[in-house]
């Protein structure tokens, strides 16, 4: 059998990331299962698990990483750091086109260099493997009532990143008693199953849709509207879930009504151009616009959320969009709706978040990378020996920079 080094790189993309592929504890675990398998970890100030973590695992640590065969980060890699040849999997941004990463590509090709893109790994029916939407929508939740917290000063949370884990983060829940608020999510996937979390450990209490639109309580409460509660198809108002996919175009967003009785949004829902916004502009300026606060964990930049103007920090990661005018305000300006965009959000629970991808990482993917010869790895393969695979051949325009 022969031999396969692996190495964690160091986050280096700004703002700084502090989660890793594998935890010290996984790689523990990866080196007493499978004997052919080695694994080097590049020392880096930032990241969640400390150095003197990996050590105490009895994990490897190098600067130079040129002795791996694979190398694993998270977010894309700074052009100069790209090491020729090399096999390297990390979140490329770049099957979109994204002009912010063409350089990244260029050199990945010039180099090359073998990319295989996380984002791309899916299961036979095309689920994906791995992401952070769960625990973006652990901290967009805590974060969207935090605002609504600080905006009607009934009362305040810790941010997130303050606690050092989901854990400690559970502990300030205890005895939280929140005011009668109406908060409505949108989406059923992992961000959505995150906002969910939330909502139980707090024991904030689920109200059928119907049932939300026309009444009030005493008590806190939220309804989710998937997508075939969102959508409907114009011509029939009906809801295909392959249909909407391939001409959003033809269906109609039904979440208006909710915008006049709702207090907090948690945006979950996935997006892409063409398909209807949640709300227009004009929608927001009227006076029955009742939501105050709407946090975009999906965080698309004037997408299902029109007045998404950008993102905020995890430092600071609110600000006012003023409802008339449609420019920033303060946070919680008295014509503003107060909007959490964050596109990092992952971040302020590092240690669980990278936890949570090792795992998946370990389960559906690491025999593949180890034995070679997958088709799911294979699908996932962006470039390799200096060409983009046949999958991605839509690409070669804007990888030569056109």
């Amino acid at each position: 059998m022969t031999s396969l080094h692996i190495g964690l790189i160091r986050e280096e993309k700004i703002p700084q990331d502090n989660r890793v592929a594998f935890t010290p504890q996984q790689c523990q675990w990866i080196l007493s299962h499978y004997p052919t398998v080695q694994i080097t970890v590049q020392p880096s100030p930032h990241r969640a698990f400390k150095d003197d973590e990996y050590r105490a695992a009895g994990i490897a640590l190098a600067e130079d990483l040129s002795h791996c065969d694979i190398l694993l980060g998270i977010k894309e890699v700074p052009v100069e750091r790209l090491i020729p040849g090399k096999t390297y999997l990390f979140f490329s941004h770049t099957k979109k086109l994204q002009p912010q990463n063409r350089e990244m590509l260029q050199t990945i090709l010039d180099r090359k260099i073998t990319l295989i893109d996380y984002e791309c790994l899916v299961h036979p029916d095309g689920q994906r493997i791995l992401g952070f939407g769960f625990f973006a929508g652990v901290v967009g939740a805590h974060n969207g009532l935090l605002e609504f917290g600080r905006r009607t000063g009934l009362f305040n949370f810790k941010r997130v990143h303050e606690c050092h884990d989901f854990q400690e983060l559970i502990t300030h829940y205890f005895g939280v008693k929140l005011p009668p608020v109406k908060i409505v999510t949108t989406g059923s996937g992992r961000v959505t199953a995150g906002i969910l979390e939330v909502m139980g450990l707090l024991g904030i209490k689920y109200i059928p849709p119907d049932e939300f639109l026309i009444n009030e309580y005493a008590y806190p409460v939220y309804t989710q509207l998937k997508a075939g509660e969102l959508y409907l198809r114009r011509s029939d108002k009906t809801y295909s879930r392959e249909d909407f996919h391939n001409h959003p175009e033809q269906y109609d967003c039904k979440f208006l009504p909710y915008v006049t009785c709702s207090d907090i949004l948690m945006n979950g829902i996935y997006w892409e151009q063409d398909i209807a916004p949640l709300f227009t502009w004009e929608d927001l300026a009227k006076e029955n616009f009742r939501i105050q606060v709407i946090a975009d964990i999906t965080d698309d930049k004037g997408g299902s959320v029109p007045c998404n103007l950008g993102d905020g920090t995890i430092e600071n990661p609110v600000y006012g969009v003023h409802r008339q005018e449609r420019h920033k305000t303060e946070p919680y300006a008295p014509e503003s709706v107060s909007m959490m965009c964050v596109g990092n959000l992952p971040n302020e629970l590092p240690r669980d978040a990278s936890q949570f991808f090792g795992d998946h990482l370990m389960k559906y993917v690491f025999d593949d990378l180890v034995n070679g010869g997958s088709e799911m790895i294979e699908k996932a393969t962006i470039a390799t020996q200096g060409n983009l695979t046949s999958r991605y051949a839509y690409m070669e325009e804007y990888a030569a920079g056109k």
